[in-house]
């Protein structure tokens, strides 16, 4: 701990010696970027990226039954992923609103490994554990603490993590296993998911071993990348942000200080997720977002067609540039896309609307900029 309680990660002292700029995220002391938010994001896309993401939480979930209890709980349906796969789902309460988002990975037939996001591992802690069988025939561990996470993203990474970590350790896209023999003893898990939409690896060791692997995949070509880049990589593939692109009401915060337009309780029929809702089980909160099949509002991106101030969360958006034009929905996420010229891009839930219309987001109190509905990835 740090003063002010705040937690720092096994990598601390190796985010301070590349010259980070350390802030604090929900309670981590984490580098929001070393040289640069544009030089780190474009690296990332174009060669490599390396992330400490230690700030994620990492539970296993094991009982005989446990793909089918998950199953129940879950907008995914787990019984599709064999041993050594990886996927993505949402979990919902009972009146269909997403607690949070997670992606899982099959160990075994009776072993899931998930990351809930950092300021939900003991919201979902609670939450599992309050749905589990009473027979005790599933259990929860809660491996987060004693876990450090690297994240190496990238057109590169798979050429640096062979040079590292051996041939042997080169997982496909959403796949995952055990960490193989290598070179330098690292021990572990490792799969094949991010959160930039590029080639990629998420790593999972024990924090002790943290410093020799970061320093390992830096000397062999990768790039320390802080959290302002992870954001305008994510946002650039369309990617939900836990607390941002949808917040739980069961949460209790206050509307008003977190966000101008109250809460976000979404579903995950509006997110508009292509992957992750599957209806062809039962699960909690399936009977309620059921209506919202055939209405209401989606999740689209934006991209601005004329310069002005960028979009930024919690922006109002219209169907016209008069004063009279009716407000279909507000910006969740928003900010200059790095790959696209610095481009304003924008994603959010908006009403009635479809690909390839003008919309007009209300970037300051004088001016509305133009924009055109897009399908995400916006590249």
């Amino acid at each position: 701990m740090s003063d002010g309680n705040l937690v720092r990660t096994a990598l601390y002292d190796n985010h301070l010696q590349a010259g980070a700029n350390i802030v604090d995220f929900h309670g981590f002391e984490l580098p929001i970027w070393y040289t640069s938010i544009q030089e780190e994001h474009i690296s990332c896309r174009n060669k490599s990226g390396l992330f400490d993401v230690s700030h994620m939480g990492f539970f296993e979930f094991h009982g005989d039954q446990v793909l089918s209890w998950l199953n129940s709980i879950g907008t995914q349906n787990f019984t599709n992923f064999t041993i050594g796969k990886c996927g993505y789902t949402h979990f919902l309460d009972q009146n269909g609103y997403i607690i949070d988002d997670m992606i899982f990975a099959v160990n075994s037939e009776n072993s899931i490994f998930g990351v809930p996001n950092a300021s939900m591992i003991s919201t979902m802690w609670e939450w599992f554990n309050s749905k589990l069988p009473s027979d005790g025939s599933i259990k929860i561990n809660d491996l987060s603490k004693e876990t450090s996470i690297i994240a190496l993203q990238g057109p590169e990474s798979v050429t640096i993590l062979r040079d590292v970590l051996g041939e042997e350790n080169i997982v496909s896209r959403f796949s995952c296993q055990k960490i193989a023999k290598n070179d330098l003893q690292i021990t572990g898990w490792i799969q094949g998911t991010g959160y930039t939409g590029e080639r990629g690896f998420e790593i999972f060791i024990p924090n002790n071993q943290a410093a020799n692997l970061w320093e390992s995949l830096i000397k062999f070509g990768s790039t320390p990348v802080g959290l302002g880049a992870r954001d305008t990589l994510r946002l650039e593939k369309g990617y939900l942000l836990s607390g941002q692109d949808f917040l739980w009401p069961g949460l209790g915060i206050d509307p008003e200080i977190h966000f101008p337009e109250g809460f976000l309780n979404r579903n995950s029929v509006e997110t508009n997720v292509p992957f992750g809702l599957n209806l062809d089980h039962d699960f909690i909160g399936k009977e309620s977002i059921m209506k919202y099949l055939e209405s209401g509002a989606r999740w689209h991106g934006l991209v601005c067609q004329d310069r002005g101030p960028n979009p930024r969360p919690g922006h109002s958006v219209f169907d016209g540039p008069e004063d009279s034009a009716k407000k279909v929905g507000y910006v969740t996420s928003g900010g200059p896309s790095p790959s696209m010229n610095k481009t304003g891009i924008a994603i959010g839930y908006f009403e009635d609307v479809s690909i390839g219309q003008e919309l007009w987001i209300q970037a300051s109190s004088r001016r509305r900029v133009r924009s055109i509905v897009v399908r995400t990835p916006f590249i």
